[in-house]
């Protein structure tokens, strides 16, 4: 799988942002182990290291867990925290930027299709 990582983050932090992603959707089930950093390390053609350091970031902020011998594990409740998290940071930091642009361009909810891409 070929990324196109960019500047504005490092690397690890936007692996970590799309295994966080993926979790989101559910993969993989709370309960479940991640795929090793080896398997990732090849998934996303990026080093070792830096995949530990993502799935290490997970680790911290308690959606993942070590398991001696075994690797890392979705914790239970992990996505609900996600969810709570991403949705916190939606609306503090990408909402009122959304909003200033859609009254710029004189778009009401009314004129938003939530329906179709």
């Amino acid at each position: 799988m070929l990324n196109n990582w960019n500047d504005t983050a490092p690397i690890y932090r936007q692996l970590a942002q799309q295994l966080a992603g993926q979790l989101l959707d559910g993969e993989p089930p709370e309960g479940q182990p991640m795929p090793s950093v080896r398997q990732l390390a090849q998934q996303y053609l990026i080093n070792p290291l830096t995949v530990s350091r993502a799935l290490q970031s997970l680790v911290d902020e308690g959606f993942l867990e070590p398991r001696r011998g075994l690797g890392m594990y979705v914790t239970e409740g992990a996505r609900d925290r996600l969810l709570h998290t991403e949705r916190e940071a939606f609306l503090r930091e990408e909402w009122p930027v959304l909003r200033e642009r859609l009254r710029r361009l004189g778009l009401s909810a009314k004129d938003l299709n939530w329906e179709h891409a």
